[in-house]
């Protein structure tokens, strides 16, 4: 299990879930999480940050899915803005502006308001605000 969390960082539901597949006891879950957990290879802090920065620089994820995922992993209202709190709100808005440019330039069939449906539908998917999301595609679309 130390191989397990030292491979990638982890969440606690992860690794539980993990424990659980190998059919272990409840007894030796609990002394493997206090070992992982003391031995510092489980640290939900560490972990929300390094997940809020890869689906952010890789993905392109918006701060709203980036929230939902981590609130479906069980982690802390704390954690999860100390993890928001790392990304540049510069590098924010200009993924999100290089983001919308390329998938208008994508979008070449429909009407007007199919191509706004489309960029919209897209941009909220990914997490992105929705003021942000309308104040684009008014500006991008018209």
């Amino acid at each position: 299990m130390e191989y397990f969390c030292a491979y990638q960082d982890r969440c606690h539901k992860e690794t539980l879930q993990k424990l659980r597949e190998l059919r272990m006891i409840p007894e030796a879950i609990d002394q493997i999480m206090a070992h992982l957990i003391q031995e510092n290879y489980l640290n939900e802090e560490r972990f929300a940050k390094s997940f809020a920065q890869g689906k952010f620089n890789i993905k392109k994820w918006g701060k709203n899915r980036i929230v939902n995922e981590l609130k479906q992993r069980n982690i802390s209202v704390y954690n999860i803005k100390s993890a928001l709190a790392e990304i540049d709100e510069n590098a924010y808005l200009a993924t999100f502006n290089n983001l919308a440019e390329k998938r208008v330039a994508t979008l070449k069939n429909g009407t007007g308001q199919q191509r706004r449906k489309k960029l919209v539908d897209y941009l909220l998917y990914r997490g992105w605000e929705p003021q942000l999301v309308y104040e684009k595609v008014e500006e991008l679309l018209g």
